[in-house]
């Protein structure tokens, strides 16, 4: 069955083999698995399935190939995995460590742009991550698969072209890694959106190019036939018939003033600026206003496909845009062109136009959908763009061959954006195609109207050229139609994941797929999707919820001790920590997060997500078996707590040089002691068991078990590896600091003690500055003094001078070099310096700290008003850790309830011990 993988067999070219079987020709394979799949969609149970799209059978198996791809919850998964994938063998040896992406890289590439999405990852910025974590015929999964992108990398791995590989190879060679295994990589992709699959479905299930594009002008052939005289106008010279490439429509306002009708673009439209006026001037009274306080005009209307009167803004056409020969021309409409598109107004609504009702969403209840009583798919298009798209969609599904059908559909739903009132006239830019507000549905004032020929005319030869050069292969993909949390794959049988989810309310999909997956007359189901929606009342605390069972399920059939990477797109805090404790509370472990500094160019380690406004790159694993083995077998103890240190620092790069020249090394973030623990704790509460080690003694104990250097902790043999570097490259680049809160605030000094031990008026002036920027609402953040006495130790003069202090004193002053430690001259030098404590002399510390902070602790217990407005966020943690200890999961509870929601969303700990501790009190119940 590898053969399947080697060739790219064309439709009915032969004999095939799918799924094990073996079948005459690819119609007699299609014409199998089409009719298991219609008796599975008679099946009320299968129907039942969690995210299933809302459409009939004839429509879901209209769109569907399977069973590469199924509009609907693909059955077939589990035969894929069977037959093409590698079963799990704790015995196989894997390792890798995380690996940084650009997700910018790419974006200019002919496959990205062969089809356009709300947002996508470009194929060429996941390539690298595939190649580094996998082999070739390893099995991919992306279960927030948006247009596909993960796939096409997949294959990719298989495609690239020698010159591509050649400068990967390249890249790779100077960072000192080893060459990748090129080879393709076999997929798994799924999304919610039937809109979604099929663009994935079309960019990763080949087709004949040549018969596309045979297909491709006829139907553009046949358009012109029967629909070319509705885009004709006669050039000035009142004879010679030409072909409009677009009209600009505008919206009629009335004047407050004197009730006058306004033409917005002849009122507005400064054509020596080529751009809009902020006030519009009454051509009837000369009265001056901005267009939000005028009136918008309306007309009433038959729609021809309720029987009903409706009403919609009064819209004239202002300009006409066409070519004679080569060359372009603008003008104003004139009769004929008037008679034109009466003409066409009187017409009824072709019955491929879908009459959907748009969904109650936030969308529609404000803004310009609201105001232009746009209120139907159908009421998205003006008359004559409704004909002739309705005319391409119905040629396109009578084309024969199946296959093909999907192809050109692919290929027209393209213009059904772009030819609708959500495009925008933009006089500056370089082309009118595409000017739709991305990722909202918008309504202008200014709507430009754009020909099927301009529209997508020339982009049937640019997607053929494009799927001619990328060589994909018939069943090395696979594609499904439904929710990320119920996929219907064998646990532990995916060798790797990654994904690109959705985060917060960034993107409302549903809501905007409904668009094109009305032409297609299947639509989301989507009471499961993974947003924040006030409308549908999914708040931050739904989000995660919903989060945690998505990822529950890549946790479940992911191999142990394989990687997952999560691209994250939003700077709320709230949501960031949504999805941290959904990942910790199902069981991975987050071993780096990056973000691409697109100025700089570099990746930058993130230790605060409060400041973050780049994309971030989240490396995640699952543990691997032998490690929750010997937990289930020992139990939660201190030797437990070692062993996953242990196996936590194994997948945690050794080394992370910075690009460009002079290199540096990078501080691992993720290698810093109290980071450390964290995860280590993460993982005991998502056992639902006691953390069995303190942080003071956790601490104490690291740097005698492991080795520790720079502030970063490593095994012997990883230490090894980093001193070669760190001969090699000597300046270690430190992660930027953001005083948000108490525990950065310490991180902030820690750092510019160890490096200049330094007394409180020379501190003062430079840690000021530090606070504010980036400080949490209802944060406190005690006061220098406080800090500094809690935390850190002073020299009074007595004894010898600590040896941190001498250092930076005897390397910094030549007069003090070469004295002994209780010379005079050093210690006048050195008294009320503040330094940072060694390891001995913190762990009391620690411990002294954590007394003071447990009670101020108990005055939020004894808290009697409605909520606690301001906080100390180390007190709230040291509270929720000794509740947990304690298993009083009714005060870690009680006090969350009385603290403001964003102090609980925004800190991944307290939401971690909050989660369990209603989890664990439910169980109880």
């Amino acid at each position: 069955m590898n053969d399947l993988f080697q060739n790219s067999p064309l439709p009915n070219c032969g004999s095939v083999e799918c799924l094990g079987l073996k079948f005459s020709s690819e119609e007699a394979r299609r014409e199998h698995f089409i009719a298991v799949l219609a008796e599975k969609l008679r099946d009320p149970v299968f129907r039942k399935t969690d995210g299933f799209p809302k459409g009939t059978d004839a429509a879901i198996l209209a769109m569907s190939d399977p069973p590469y791809y199924t509009a609907c919850p693909n059955p077939f998964l589990e035969d894929f995995v069977r037959c093409y994938g590698k079963p799990y063998h704790p015995s196989e040896k894997y390792s890798r460590e995380p690996e940084t992406i650009d997700v910018s890289v790419g974006k200019t590439d002919p496959i990205y742009q062969a089809h356009a999405y709300h947002t996508k990852v470009p194929h060429l910025a996941i390539v690298p991550s595939i190649l580094h974590f996998t082999e070739p015929n390893d099995v991919v999964l992306d279960a927030f698969a948006g247009s596909g992108m993960t796939g096409v990398a997949a294959q990719w791995c298989g495609a690239a072209p020698s010159a591509y590989r050649h400068e990967l190879e390249s890249e790779w060679k100077r960072q000192g890694k080893a060459p990748p295994v090129w080879g393709a990589r076999r997929v798994i992709l799924n999304d919610l959106s039937p809109a979604a699959t099929f663009i994935s479905a079309n960019y990763n299930i080949p087709f004949d190019v040549s018969i596309f594009s045979a297909a491709v002008k006829k139907i553009f052939k046949e358009i012109e036939q029967e629909v070319g005289w509705m885009y004709e106008t006669f050039h000035s010279d009142h004879v010679t018939k030409s072909r409009i490439e677009f009209t600009i429509w505008s919206e009629v306002f009335s004047c407050a003033s004197c009730s006058g009708e306004i033409i917005f673009t002849e009122a507005a439209m400064d054509e020596t600026k080529s751009q809009v006026a902020n006030m519009l001037e009454c051509p009837h009274c000369g009265a001056a206003s901005k267009k939000e306080k005028m009136e918008l005009a309306f007309e009433s209307f038959l729609d021809s496909a309720t029987g009903k009167i409706e009403k919609r803004p009064k819209r004239v056409p202002t300009l006409i845009n066409y070519k004679v020969g080569k060359a372009t021309f603008s003008k104003r409409p004139d009769a004929a062109d008037l008679a034109i598109l009466k003409g066409i107004d009187g017409l009824q609504l072709p019955e491929e136009v879908p009459t959907t009702v748009l969904p109650d969403c936030q969308m529609t209840r404000v803004g310009r959908m609201r105001t232009t009583n746009t209120v139907a798919t159908h009421f998205m298009f003006l008359p004559r763009a409704a004909q002739v798209l309705g005319l391409l969609w119905k040629k396109a599904k009578a084309h024969p061959d199946a296959r093909m059908r999907q192809a050109l559909l692919y290929y027209v739903e393209q213009a059904i954006w772009t030819t609708s009132v959500m495009n925008r006239f933009q006089p500056q830019g370089f082309k009118q195609v595409n000017k739709y507000l991305p990722g909202v549905f918008y309504v202008p004032s200014q709507i430009c109207e754009v020909s099927p020929w301009y529209a997508i005319g020339a982009r049937g030869d640019r997607i053929a050229k494009v799927f001619a050069n990328f060589v994909r292969a018939t069943g090395n993909a696979c594609v499904s139609t439904g929710s990320a949390a119920n996929l219907g794959i064998p646990a532990n049988s995916i060798d790797y994941i990654f994904t690109d989810p959705p985060f917060g309310e960034n993107i409302y999909y549903a809501d905007l797929n409904i668009l094109v997956e009305s032409w297609h007359g299947v639509t989301t189901d989507a009471k499961p999707e993974a947003i924040v929606d006030r409308v549908r009342e999914k708040g931050v605390p739904e989000y995660q919820h919903l989060m945690k069972h998505c990822f529950a399920e890549y946790y479940r059939v992911l191999k142990p001790g394989r990687w997952m990477t999560v691209i994250f797109s939003n700077s709320r805090a709230a949501v960031w920590n949504a999805i941290q404790v959904a990942l910790q509370q199902v069981g991975f472990v987050v071993a780096e997060v990056t973000a691409l500094d697109k100025q700089l160019g570099s990746f930058q380690q993130v230790t605060s997500p409060n400041v973050v406004k780049q994309d971030l790159i989240i490396s995640a694993y699952k543990p691997n078996g032998g490690l929750e083995d010997r937990f289930l077998r020992n139990g939660a103890t201190a030797d437990t707590a070692w062993d996953f240190v242990q196996t936590h620092l194994k997948q945690l790069p050794a080394v992370k040089i910075t690009s460009g020249y002079p290199q540096e090394l990078l501080n691992i973030v993720e290698r810093d002691p109290r980071r450390i623990y964290d995860r280590m704790a993460s993982w005991f509460i998502r056992h639902s068991t006691m953390v069995p080690i303190s942080t003071p003694e956790f601490l104490a104990e690291l740097p005698v078990r492991f080795r520790e250097t720079d502030g970063m902790v490593f095994l012997p043999e990883q230490l090894v590896e980093y001193e070669k570097a760190r001969v090699r490259i000597p300046q270690v680049a430190q992660a930027e600091l953001f005083v948000s809160d108490e525990r950065s605030a310490i991180d902030w000094l820690t750092n510019f003690l160890l490096k200049r031990p330094s007394t409180r008026s020379e501190i003062h002036p430079e840690y000021i500055p530090q606070i504010g920027t980036a400080k949490r609402k209802g944060e406190i953040i005690p006061e220098l003094d406080q800090l500094l006495e809690n935390n850190f130790l002073q020299y009074d003069g007595s004894g010898d001078v600590p040896s941190q202090i001498h250092s930076y004193l005897s390397t910094n002053h030549k007069d003090l070099r070469g004295l002994e430690k209780n010379h005079p001259a050093l210690v006048a030098k050195a008294k009320d310096r503040w330094y940072v404590p060694d390891p001995n002399k913190a762990h009391d510390l620690e411990k002294k700290r954590e007394r003071t902070l447990l009670k101020e602790f108990e005055t939020y217990k004894a808290f009697t008003g409605r909520k606690i407005k301001e906080s100390r966020l180390e007190v709230l943690r040291a509270g929720f850790r000794s509740a947990w200890g304690n298993k009083d999961y009714a005060t870690i509870i009680n006090v969350a309830n009385k603290l403001p929601e964003e102090t609980l969303q925004e800190d991944e700990k307290l939401l971690l011990w909050y989660d369990q501790a209603l989890t664990r009190t439910e169980a109880g119940a």
